[in-house]
């Protein structure tokens, strides 16, 4: 397991002036917890952490934090961000053990040929985007994909659908849907007016058939006369 390391430092005086002050120094505040210890406020280089971040696996990253010179393995559990400057204010970071189970987020994808509902007017509609697995946490997957090959206009994919990773397992139902056919505006609206053509026709040929009869009528009448 690649173990990248990004050092800690650990002191940091709590408050937002504190904090204020380490942000400002290009330092993010943070916290790391979990496997019965104490949680333990550090800070680290916004910088290092932004590098280890910004690979494939995310969040989902499992890296060496070397707090006060111990090892530490850890994911990044979250981050949280000014609601209006949306800059990084803050990490949390949780202690695990490689070999051990984490929970984890991970992306859904969609993947395959979706050309069989393109060419009924339909595209796929995806309502869940990611799923929470339990997973070793040598195992954590990029993504769980999804396949639309097969799908048709009255399929759907659900969790239960979904093919997730050797030891991963979820407690998400398993009838919550991931990702389903649905026929774009464009398409309804036209199947509406050929709908509405047909009728239109149907109704023009019944009123020439009354015509005709009519006039059939008629002329019976006036041979009689």
């Amino acid at each position: 397991m690649d173990q990248t390391v990004v050092k800690a430092e650990v002191g940091r005086k709590a408050g937002s002036r504190s904090s204020r002050r380490l942000r400002a120094e290009g330092r993010l505040p943070a916290v790391v917890y979990g496997m019965d210890k104490a949680p333990r406020p550090v800070s680290v280089s916004y910088a290092e952490l932004r590098d280890v971040l910004s690979t494939e696996a995310g969040l989902n990253k499992v890296f060496t934090l070397e707090v006060d010179g111990t090892p530490e393995t850890v994911i990044c559990r979250s981050i949280q961000r000014d609601p209006i400057k949306r800059i990084a204010i803050h990490a949390d970071f949780i202690r695990i053990d490689p070999k051990k189970p984490v929970v984890v987020r991970v992306p859904i994808v969609l993947v395959g040929d979706d050309s069989a509902i393109v060419d009924q007017g339909g595209l796929i509609e995806q309502a869940r985007f990611e799923l929470e697995i339990e997973v070793p946490a040598d195992s954590i997957p990029l993504a769980i994909e999804a396949d639309v090959t097969n799908l048709t206009l009255d399929d759907r994919i659900a969790v239960g659908d979904l093919k997730l990773p050797a030891g991963a397992t979820t407690t998400i139902s398993p009838e919550i849907s991931i990702a389903a056919p649905v026929v774009s505006r464009a398409a309804a609206l036209m199947d509406e007016l050929e709908a509405e053509q047909a009728e239109g026709e149907e109704a023009e040929d019944g009123e020439g058939g009354e015509d005709g009869d009519e006039a059939e009528a008629s002329d019976d009448a006036g041979s009689d006369e």
